[in-house]
């Protein structure tokens, strides 16, 4: 091809490609010359577009089933495409008004909103969509207060983000008596309250290193006691929770059985999309992974959609949106962006 791009395609090529995508998203069979020259826009007989369409297959963007003389895309025709050619288009107000409705419900909590989401993905694309919990690191401690329990133990109950309650229990290296309990407990909510979890830590650790005759008693037990509640870092991976995994069964390229089978088991197990969801925890923006550019064989026939959602302007998860090579793109990008912006405004005004 002459005049081309870096990928070598020309215009020609291009629009032919972006055509040929275009009917495979919409109807899930291989395109033939004869569509291609209808919907194309293309004066070009059916000769020069089964060039085209050679040099497109020699180039790795497009393959020939056996069971068809027409073409279907490849990860490497759709990636070119999702960069290159696709133009996304805006939402339908109704569609806005579905994702806002939804996720204006009264969720008490973290995991609670973000299963109505993951449920909301789902419902709107009639994919899997998948939500990771907020990272704990980024939540803010709000109150803390302790019971004393038997053989020098404490359970500590924790206040995060003003609503959802966690409860320790921890060992102590000493009998703290009720009252100085709740000195230390007072001491705590007047020092770190508002305070994500590192930056709570980051203080104790400054403090500790102070040295002992600047410290009054109160201040000492009170940070020795929170060093043991707070000293122990979260889990370094990422939960997530999933909804509509059901719809892929519709679409043909995933309906084999035993496809499926090993689909939903990596779905129940967890290992490869987590990893894939903390990769997008460390990016920015939109991410798309198509077939085989996740790295996982399970998801070799699957496109994965993410977006991230913040908390205070620190991205606290992902959301996202699993379904086959040939989703509508243009569509789906747009409502995982979306509902990525509503999540953290939702997450911001519960604090």
């Amino acid at each position: 091809m002459n005049e081309g791009t870096e990928d070598g395609l020309n215009e020609r090529a291009q629009l032919l490609l972006k055509a040929l995508i275009e009917n495979y998203i919409r109807d899930g069979q291989p395109v033939g010359s004869r569509t291609l020259s209808r919907d194309s826009g293309l004066s070009l007989s059916s000769a020069t577009i089964r060039n085209v369409m050679a040099d497109l297959e020699e180039l790795g963007f497009v393959a020939s089933p056996h069971t068809s003389a027409g073409r279907i895309p490849t990860d490497k025709g759709y990636r070119f495409f999702v960069d290159t050619l696709l133009k996304l288009k805006p939402l339908r107000h109704e569609e806005i008004e579905e994702i806002e409705r939804r996720l204006g419900s009264d969720a008490v909590n973290g995991r609670s909103l973000v299963q109505t989401v993951s449920k909301t993905l789902s419902s709107v694309t009639h994919m899997a969509g998948l939500v990771t919990l907020p990272n704990p690191n980024y939540v803010a401690l709000s109150q803390i207060e302790f019971i004393a329990l038997s053989e020098n133990r404490a359970l500590a109950i924790m206040v995060m983000n003003n609503r959802e309650v966690q409860n320790r229990v921890v060992q102590l290296d000493r009998y703290y008596s009720t009252e100085e309990l709740r000195r230390a407990a007072n001491y705590l909510n007047e020092a770190f309250a508002g305070r994500s979890l590192p930056e709570v830590r980051a203080q104790l650790v400054g403090q500790l290193q102070e040295t002992r005759q600047h410290m009054d008693q109160l201040m000492q037990d009170a940070i020795e006691v929170a060093q043991k509640v707070f000293d122990t870092e979260p889990p370094g991976h990422v939960e997530y929770v999933i909804a509509g995994e059901t719809n892929l069964m519709g679409f043909a390229e995933l309906s084999n059985v035993d496809r499926l089978r090993r689909l939903f088991e990596a779905f129940n197990e967890k290992h490869d999309i987590l990893k894939l969801l903390d990769s997008c925890l460390r990016a920015d923006g939109i991410q798309i992974f198509i077939g085989q550019e996740s790295g996982y064989r399970i998801l070799d026939d699957i496109s994965v959609v993410t977006a991230p959602y913040t908390l205070d302007n620190r991205v606290v998860g992902v959301l996202g949106i699993i379904g086959p090579t040939r989703m509508a793109y243009e569509r789906v990008i747009p409502i995982v962006d979306l509902t990525a912006k509503l999540l953290g405004s939702a997450l911001n005004a519960r604090k």
